[in-house]
């Protein structure tokens, strides 16, 4: 089926009061698991690509796009494709060409008044383009190779007051929020603020995002979502789920040479991961 619109869902899960998961991909292997995990389960993805993931692969946009879209466009459950944490406009400026019908921009780093002027700019520019337009207001660390932030640290946490204003002021669609979560985390042990979820679900009348999901142990997810979390994002439990099996595999099989052998082996565990936290946000 064609690309679905990762607004559309955002937007369809927010009024069911459930939410929709965005798993980050780098490699053609995460791409497939993403599906296959998503249609087990039958339930709608999102396939999104990183700055990051970009800078891995030489920096180049189109390649890992075209795959997923490719994928996305034979898969049986609706699939969009998102671009995650972009903080070049150089790259901001490729996505409607590279099939991308949203995009996250990450200018969280600078001061409110900085984010929230390059946001504006952003989101202007994204709308005129039919770009959905997340941005983030707070700081969910451990993205972009910095270390994990101290998400208990005076000024990570998103105001409710705060956040309106910035809504309000940069005309953004849907709004990352820090409640506890940090990126790259491989322990699941991260206590999210429930009740500044629920005062951040009262203030705002777009859809909430958390990042950093990986490290939110399952219980704490449903609950996010029960509070108005509406996008779930997903990278390191990927990762962990794929290097772990494949770990495995080469220690029981020291003599294989095949990729194919290892890396399918890292697929179904990704496949497996997908459908079990999708799992999660649907119960």
């Amino acid at each position: 089926m064609p690309l679905a619109r990762t607004g559309e869902l955002v937007v369809a899960a927010a009024e069911a009061r459930t939410a929709v998961a965005a798993f980050n991909i780098i490699t053609l292997e995460h791409v497939e698991a993403v599906i296959a995990g998503a249609e087990s389960v039958g339930a709608p993805v999102v396939l999104q690509v990183s700055e990051n993931a970009v800078k891995f692969r030489y920096g180049r946009l189109l390649p890992l796009a075209r795959a997923a879209t490719a994928a996305a466009e034979r898969a049986s459950v609706p699939v969009a494709l998102h671009l995650d944490h972009v903080q070049s406009d150089d790259l901001l400026r490729q996505a409607p060409g590279a099939g991308f019908g949203s995009v996250m921009y990450d200018a969280a780093r600078l001061s409110y008044q900085e984010n929230l002027t390059a946001t504006r700019a952003a989101a202007d520019w994204a709308h005129a383009q039919g770009l959905w337009i997340e941005a983030e207001l707070g700081e969910v660390g451990g993205k972009h190779g910095e270390p994990p932030l101290d998400a208990h640290a005076p000024g990570a946490r998103t105001d409710p007051a705060e956040a309106r204003a910035f809504v309000a002021d940069s005309g953004v669609d849907a709004l990352a929020v820090a409640i506890g979560s940090s990126h790259a985390m491989t322990t699941r042990t991260a206590a999210l603020d429930h009740p500044l979820l629920k005062r951040l679900t009262a203030a705002l009348d777009v859809p909430l995002v958390l990042h950093g999901s990986s490290g939110v142990p399952d219980d704490e997810l449903a609950a996010a979502v029960t509070d108005g979390i509406a996008k779930v994002n997903v990278g390191t439990a990927l990762n962990i789920a794929m290097t772990g099996a494949i770990r495995e595999f080469l220690a029981a099989h020291p003599e294989a040479v095949d990729s194919r052998k290892y890396l399918s082996v890292g697929r179904e565990a990704m496949a497996r991961a997908v459908a079990r936290l999708i799992g999660v946000l649907r119960a």
